[in-house]
């Protein structure tokens, strides 16, 4: 008869394709049964995002089957996102993990990226915050459709909600047209309020937009909350991925890891004919993250589907998210959380 040592030990022959690391040392398996043959068994995931589901199934199920005596293997699914430690020990905040998302330039679609990243994650089932710390520049509530936050409560600024994020960004707290003229310091301060004075509650992921360049702001997050890793955005070009190389050196300097390059603006293909045209080049992100050896994440094709979104507060993952640019985001943000749990191993 098959009882539960046979089941583990058949398990631990299964590995996590990107922790590299069989289930069962990395404790992924519980709540065994076994009854007349019956076998279920639940695989505890390291993200709701996992990119590797079914193969992971896959593998369990015909590692469980080779046991004489099964008739019939049933997989059930949790997930529990691994924490970066220093946000709790340094900070005392209630996030797991921050996720920075930062370009070398304007106008390759940082925030875009940011945005679409956040709500596939919670599409997914992650809990997940977003904060624009692009101060200059707040874009994020446009491109989410909410122009308001909670009123505060016991000194504690609330965050809005939209599309299952909690956000929070200076263009709630100021006038549209009323531009944002600060010093560093200014900037340093409005970052750190952002974590201290706002009542997020937990966070499997705290996804934070950046303004673009190697200024104040991203000297003042890196040095002021422990960053679980950074995505640099960039467009295929060179004049792009010249400033992103720049800007990825800067938080290597700064030991922040980096999850990987996000290539935005790529192919476009012309809903007409299908004929396809690289506008911006083509490859370069690919190019960059091999020359540099970090993690190529993706590239997401421009569609003017995408722009109507954002201006229309309604990003492409909920209005096509089966489209080309929609699964393309909807991947990256697999991969993203892939890659948060393998930061963390590694720690």
């Amino acid at each position: 008869m098959v009882n539960e040592k046979d089941v583990l030990k058949a398990l631990s022959k299964v590995q996590e394709p990107e922790l590299h690391r069989d289930l069962v040392s990395l404790n992924m398996i519980k709540d065994i049964a076994v009854d007349d043959g019956k076998v279920s068994f639940t695989i505890v995931l390291t993200t709701p995002a996992c990119p590797l589901t079914d193969s992971i199934e896959k593998q369990a199920k015909e590692a469980v089957e080779k046991l004489r005596g099964v008739t019939q293997v049933d997989v059930k699914w949790e997930s529990n996102v691994p924490t970066d430690g220093r946000m709790m020990g340094q900070m005392n905040l209630p996030m797991r993990n921050t996720i920075a998302v930062s370009s070398g330039k304007g106008g390759v679609g940082k925030t875009t990226i940011a945005v679409n990243l956040a709500v596939a994650l919670a599409q997914a089932g992650a809990t997940v915050g977003l904060m624009d710390a692009d101060i200059y520049g707040p874009n994020v509530p446009i491109m989410l459709g909410v122009d308001h936050v909670p009123a505060p409560r016991d000194g504690k600024l609330y965050p809005a909600l939209a599309y299952g994020l909690r956000v929070m960004s200076m263009g709630f707290l100021i006038p549209p047209d009323q531009p944002v003229i600060w010093r560093g310091p200014m900037i340093h301060s409005a970052i750190r309020q952002f974590f201290s004075d706002v009542d997020w509650g937990e966070l499997d992921y705290m996804v934070i937009d950046l303004p673009p360049g190697t200024g104040d702001a991203q000297l003042s997050l890196a040095q002021s909350v422990p960053l679980t890793g950074v995505i640099i955005v960039t467009t295929p070009q060179d004049v792009a991925l010249g400033d992103a190389v720049k800007g990825l050196a800067m938080f290597q300097a700064l030991q922040v890891p980096i999850l990987g390059i996000v290539e935005n603006m790529g192919t476009f293909v012309c809903p007409n004919c299908g004929h396809p045209t690289d506008i911006f080049g083509t490859g370069g992100g690919a190019r960059m993250a091999a020359r540099l050896g970090v993690p190529f994440l993706g590239s997401v094709p421009i569609d003017p589907r995408v722009r109507d979104g954002s201006d229309s507060g309604c990003p492409i993952v909920t209005v096509d998210p089966d489209g080309p640019a929609g699964a393309a985001l909807r991947q990256i943000s697999r991969d993203v959380a892939a890659r948060v749990s393998v930061v963390n191993l590694a720690k």
